[in-house]
């Protein structure tokens, strides 16, 4: 890709986490409101149910990218270790070794020795990383930046169901807070089909019906226990 080229692959990473902790923010909080709200007409603890939720769900969601994303460093910079290893210990064959993937690519073989060996004099790990072990800037794990990242587009999707049941107290607040989420789920599935090049319409209807699904199942189970506690 050449300087200042942008491809919609290129930020597909940081759009999936993005979506992914928006949808689970605004899936979660309307869920866990409309099961609290349909067993409980007390507004104060559909409101502190819905607060507790949105502080769970971005911790969880922040430990467990952290965790995840920790894990995946570790394997890469294992894997560069090793490589570096194998570099300084016989450097003629990882430059056979590399031009070999190149010819897989296409090049001819004395093409793809020549450039193997000038690519491995100018920077070796930083070859093999790339073309045999696929590690690149833009796919290095960086653990604490996709924490945050993965709690805040958490928190930015639950405050819209939280103002929701703000602004409509009680179990008549239902309604509303399934029709805002499920509004606000389907401009983040055409936002993000569009900007990832994906048809619209199917991302669309894909988070409608299954956010839908959640909150019908939520709302039926706080309903359900509701009346056994009542």
């Amino acid at each position: 890709m050449l300087p200042g080229e942008s491809h919609k692959i290129a930020r597909s990473s940081a759009l999936r986490a993005a979506v992914l902790g928006a949808n689970d923010g605004i899936v979660s909080t309307a869920s866990i409101l409309t099961g609290v709200a349909a067993a409980s007409s007390d507004h104060h603890n559909v409101l502190l149910a819905g607060i507790a939720g949105v502080v769970a769900g971005a911790m969880s969601m922040a430990t467990g990218e952290y965790v995840s994303v920790s894990s995946q460093s570790d394997t890469e910079r294992a894997a560069l270790n090793e490589e570096q290893i194998e570099i300084d210990e016989n450097f003629s064959a990882e430059v056979h070794e590399l031009a070999a993937i190149y010819v897989h690519r296409g090049l001819a073989p004395d093409l793809a020795r020549q450039v193997a060996h000038a690519l491995m004099q100018h920077d070796a790990l930083g070859a093999h990383a790339r073309d045999e072990l696929g590690i690149t800037e833009f796919s290095t794990a960086r653990p604490l930046q996709a924490a945050l990242f993965s709690a805040g587009s958490f928190m930015a999707g639950a405050i819209v169901p939280l103002l929701a049941a703000l602004a409509v107290p009680g179990s008549g607040g239902i309604t509303y807070i399934v029709i805002t989420a499920l509004l606000s789920l389907a401009l983040l599935g055409a936002l993000a089909a569009r900007a990832g090049g994906a048809p619209v319409l199917r991302s669309v209807i894909r988070v409608s019906f299954w956010s839908s699904m959640a909150m019908a199942a939520s709302g039926l189970t706080g309903s359900l226990f509701g009346q056994i506690a009542g």
